[in-house]
């Protein structure tokens, strides 16, 4: 091993280790002290919860960890976005799990809240998933109305895809462990079964001092809309649980009992380690993100065996397309090249630039795997599309607007990891968020953003110095200095990983050596949903 090797290692490690005590962060929720106050009442908090109800507590990944995070500062924070989703296994059977987290707020939904419940939705919608509600919450977070009440992506938008999920068959499951009020009290009841917790769990549409406020009734809560009350009188839950334990085994045995499903047919076979390393990877990924290094080497390190079949391996090669297997699942491998390549006319091509050759070999590549049904994974690191002249005359627009339609209207699963740039226009190329992937995650290592941070803070500097000084004010060199310093430090926030995380822009950040456990549960839970469009690209310039 060479001295950059053991210099990346040390780096990529370094970034892990945060990464892990971050997550330790925000995994405690509200804090201790919040637990406790839980576990006196009787109650498990939701991670626990979840933990019993999956089947192997390991054998999961977790959407949006990061989730709200560094946001809301002014209100008190809210880590996980104050809800824990997971996609594992209950009975058997691969299920997303939502949980209110009652430590933060009471559980309470902030406008971020209502965007994760809506992403696990979305997820079990794409991919015909059983979802299973664990409801604990005290509502919308009323200083916040105005950011989640009235919109289409908001808290409504919930009630609109329990009624939708129901008509396509999805099976929903709600269990009332604590409180769930207000417009909330419509997600577990439009649910197909529900459970309630007795002398912990309550439904109603108004507390009992609402109540006693709006019309003058003096009841208590329990009598309003406690256990006894909704299964025996209202009749709107439909079984009543002694604790919080009781509750998950019922929804284990209700989910035993489903049913076989219709599978998509994705290609898999008995799963191969790589040959390769992949702890390799630490040491290859290089410490400086302008850095060349090989994306083979990478790919060798996440694929069965560490084998792929190249397609057009001598041409457009910015960009490796290559058919290969992921735990026993065919893919096909999108991945930017980011050493220094020569085209087919010996020119020298930038690693992580997409020329027009590259996105013409996307393009064909991405159209045969629709045709063939092989799911799609990206591997980002990408600074953007060629400039210049050159590539202006010799049409890289038309090129990359062709490689943006094949991604865009792929109908096969699509799944994107961002392991290093993630800049402008190859963004879109390389899937992201806006195009659908079923799953987009990042490597510690990742950055988002429309440019580099040195190129974007150049770009700011000069409209910044070109303001002051219409403003009569004198730009010295310490003052364009320290303009150049406060830019960078705010860009470099806002190009982290974890801001990406944070916003939902991405579906969580993960050890590389996760990478391959993340796409094979993801490309499981795209074979609940069989394929009903063709690919076709519409018009296209050619």
């Amino acid at each position: 091993m060479d001295i950059n090797f053991n210099k990346n290692e040390d780096h990529n490690k370094l970034l892990l280790s945060n990464l892990n005590k971050m997550f330790y962060r925000v995994s405690k929720g509200g804090g201790d002290n919040r637990i406790a106050k839980l576990h006196a009442k009787g109650k498990m908090t939701a991670r626990e919860r979840i933990d019993y109800l999956l089947d192997n507590k390991n054998n999961c990944i977790e959407i949006g960890a990061f989730v709200g995070d560094d946001m809301y500062k002014e209100h008190g924070g809210c880590p996980s976005g104050g809800v824990i989703v997971k996609i594992g296994y209950i009975s058997g059977k691969q299920c997303i799990v939502v949980a209110n987290d009652a430590t933060v707020k009471a559980g309470a939904w902030f406008p971020i809240t209502a965007k994760k419940n809506l992403r696990a939705q979305e997820i079990s919608i794409e991919n015909n998933l059983p979802i299973i509600y664990l409801v604990d919450s005290a509502g919308v977070y009323l200083p916040m109305q105005d950011e989640i009440f009235p919109d289409k992506e908001h808290f409504g938008r919930i009630f609109r895809n329990n009624a939708i999920m129901s008509s396509k068959g999805i099976t929903q499951i709600a269990a009332v462990m604590g409180s769930c009020v207000a417009g909330g009290a419509y997600l577990p009841i439009m649910s197909d079964e529900s459970i309630i917790v007795d002398k912990t769990g309550s439904v109603f549409l108004a507390g009992s001092y609402l109540v006693k406020a709006a019309i003058g009734e003096k009841i208590d809560n329990e009598t309003l809309g406690g256990a006894t009350t909704h299964t025996k009188i209202s009749g709107v839950c439909d079984y009543k649980a002694t604790d919080d334990k009781d509750a998950l085994d019922k929804i284990k045995n209700i989910i035993g009992k489903i049913g076989s499903f219709e599978k998509a047919g994705f290609n898999r076979i008995s799963s191969e380690k790589p040959k390769e390393n992949p702890e390799d990877i630490y040491g290859i990924l290089p410490l400086s993100r302008s850095d060349q290094y090989d994306m083979k080497e990478i790919i060798k390190r996440l694929v069965d065996d560490s084998e792929f079949e190249e397609y057009k391996a001598n041409y457009g090669k910015t960009l490796i397309c290559a058919y290969t297997r992921i735990d026993g699942w065919a893919v096909g491998i999108i991945a930017n090249q980011r050493k220094l390549v020569k085209n087919g006319k010996g020119e020298m091509q930038f690693g992580g630039v997409i020329y027009s050759d590259s996105a013409d070999k996307a393009t064909r590549f991405i159209a045969n795997c629709n045709q063939k049904k092989i799911p799609l994974v990206f591997l980002q690191d990408v600074t953007g599309f060629m400039v210049g002249s050159k590539s202006e005359h010799g049409g890289i627009i038309k090129d990359g607007a062709k490689m943006v339609n094949a991604v865009s209207n792929s109908v096969v699963p699509k799944f994107t990891v961002i392991i290093g740039n993630s800049y402008g226009a190859g963004n879109y190329a390389m899937c992201g968020k806006a195009y659908d992937p079923r799953l987009i995650f990042a490597w510690p290592s990742a950055e988002l953003a429309v440019m580099g941070g040195k190129q974007a803070a150049k770009v700011l500097l000069q409209i910044e110095t070109a303001s002051l000084k219409k403003q009569g004010q004198k730009i010295t060199k310490e003052k364009e200095q320290e303009i150049l310093n406060t830019i960078t430090n705010k860009y470099k926030k806002q190009t982290s990983p974890y801001y990406a995380a944070a916003r939902l822009w991405t579906d969580g950040i993960i050890d590389p050596l996760d990478t391959r456990t993340w796409i094979s549960i993801g490309i499981e839970a795209a074979n609940h949903a069989p394929i009903e469009k063709q690919f076709n690209m519409g018009v296209i310039q050619v």
